[in-house]
């Protein structure tokens, strides 16, 4: 028998994806940040092993269905509906305020606008899987600031739909009336179904009897069905997929019974989520970012402290302390996945150029390398803060 030719490529990203995983796992760095390393070494510009980058561009668009299913998963309704004004006026100020520091920059540039608010919406977004990485890894998913960043970055996955429709109107794209009736029909539909789990908390999955629950290959395929099932009826409503896996993870939360989806799916998860992050890792250019370190090392940290002050600033004037607002908003800091997205959008709307587009990436990647030492840079720095308001005010 002859070797399968993907066999090589295959056991080369296993053994690049293990190899750089123990070194950030010594280091104490998230999973995430590994895969990407990984992708950057495996991608053209180091090593070349892997050369179908559409398959792999592929499995890492179920990667990040099954990250949003997750999520979905980790989010209590009513303690969502309960933290409302931090989800909804944060998220809309950080973009917000985003989106208008670019377009001042842009402004003495003279940038077009649909180039303005697509880097303002690229710069806007944070990284979920980091910073779910990052809180569960401390045991701080639970806590004040560990609440606030969450529900940030659930608002912010959910507003990347209307982002992408803001950019392809803004490009010129026309949105025909029937996909737009889909759109309207498809998100009345899921806020429904959100509105029946917040007031329906102790409902029943009609789909999962006795028999999926006590076999495990059962559990293994009824918990991909809710997965890619509703993921599969949101895309055919023309809205994103991973926005209706993310309500099917709020679906299984609120279900009581179905807590063992999260054991079923979890080894899938970690391999898509992989897979996304190695694809990403090697859409990077190095021989760009060598040639351009200056400028992309710039841009990054200029992000990182522009973010945190513009997230740190919200969470204050939401009512937080200052120490909490500095820390969660350097746990913000950094720029994220779904940024990738956009910037792709971009590209392909002619908004930004091939180079731009390299160079956004490279910003991107190099703010999610520098997140986990920048947040824990900041947050010794909140912690002082903290320190010092006790001190002044009493224990």
């Amino acid at each position: 028998m002859h070797m399968d030719p993907i066999m090589p490529a295959l056991v080369a990203s296993i053994v690049a994806i293990l190899a750089v995983g123990l070194v950030f796992h010594a280091l104490r760095q998230p999973n995430v940040i590994a895969y990407l390393v990984a992708g950057i070494f495996l991608g053209p510009s180091v090593l070349g092993m892997i050369s179908d980058q559409q398959i792999l561009d592929r499995l890492g668009q179920f990667g990040v269905v099954m990250l949003m299913f997750f999520i979905g998963m980790e989010v209590s309704p009513q303690k969502m509906v309960s933290k409302w004004q931090v989800a909804l006026l944060g998220t809309c100020l950080q973009i917000g305020v985003s989106t208008s520091l670019i377009a001042l920059i842009g402004y003495f540039f003279d940038w077009p606008l649909v180039l303005c608010v697509l880097l303002g919406f690229i710069v806007s977004l944070s990284s979920t899987a980091v910073v779910l990485n990052l809180l569960q890894a401390r045991n701080e998913l639970d806590t004040t600031h560990g609440q606030n960043a969450l529900n940030v970055l659930l608002a912010q996955d959910i507003a990347v739909i209307p982002m992408l429709i803001i950019i392809s109107m803004l490009s010129g794209e026309q949105i025909s009336s029937g996909e737009m009736m889909l759109q309207m029909v498809g998100g009345a539909m899921l806020i429904g179904l959100c509105t029946w789990i917040v007031i329906r908390p102790d409902f029943r999955i009609p789909l999962i009897g006795k028999a999926v629950k006590k076999d495990h290959e059962f559990q293994v395929f009824g918990a991909l069905l809710l997965c890619f099932g509703l993921a599969l009826i949101t895309g055919l409503f023309s809205l994103s997929s991973a926005l209706g896996a993310f309500v099917a993870g709020m679906v299984v939360s609120a279900a009581k019974e179905a807590k063992w989806v999260h054991q079923s799916l979890e080894p899938f998860k970690t391999v898509f989520v992989a897979l996304f992050f190695v694809s990403v890792g090697m859409l990077v250019d190095v021989g760009f970012i060598v040639e351009n370190w200056g400028k992309v090392v710039l841009l990054a940290l200029i992000v990182l402290i522009l973010n945190t002050a513009i997230n740190a600033s919200v969470f204050r004037l939401l009512g937080e302390s200052w120490g909490d607002s500095v820390y969660t908003g350097s746990i913000l800091a950094q720029i994220g996945e779904f940024s990738f997205i956009l910037a792709a959008v971009g590209v392909s709307s002619a908004v930004i150029s091939q180079a731009d587009y390299q160079l956004a990436v490279a910003v991107i990647v190099v703010s999610l390398l520098a997140s986990p030492f920048f947040i824990a840079h900041m947050r010794k720095y909140a912690s002082c803060s903290q320190g010092e308001t006790q001190s002044i005010n009493g224990p």
